[in-house]
């Protein structure tokens, strides 16, 4: 399952950039895998007060989103989907701009993480289940 998790500043939320994050980052992976992605995507909003954010030793004074996705490895290098982790860094970061505004985008970090099969599970069983 494909699983966003941000991290924003806190005060940067309002409300409504919440919606716009979930949607927009929903139909970036949409734009890559198609639309059978979209029942899946998970998207996770963690807001960081700015004085706990900190860059460089000193509490961040620019708002740079983090966006990690989680998918299963092989997702990242699925036969006829070409360039899929820079199309998807691509889109993740167009995403945020499009819900944070144009000021994040050189502040955008993207971290595609790939997880291999037989190293996640749902309801306490391994997903996908080893070959028998």
């Amino acid at each position: 399952m494909p699983h966003f998790q941000v991290r924003v500043h806190e005060e940067e939320l309002d409300g409504e950039v919440e919606g716009r994050l979930i949607r927009s980052l929903t139909e970036a992976l949409v734009q890559v895998y198609g639309e059978r992605a979209r029942a899946m995507a998970v998207v996770e909003i963690f807001g960081v007060p700015r004085q706990r954010w900190g860059v460089g030793g000193v509490p961040a004074s620019v708002h740079a989103p983090l966006v990690s996705l989680h998918v299963r490895e092989t997702a990242l290098s699925l036969p006829g989907i070409s360039d899929a982790p820079g199309r998807l860094i691509r889109a993740i970061t167009d995403a945020v701009v499009d819900a944070c505004g144009q000021s994040v985008r050189d502040h955008v970090s993207v971290h595609l993480i790939g997880v291999p099969a037989g190293r996640s599970g749902v309801g306490g069983a391994i997903d996908p289940p080893p070959p028998s």
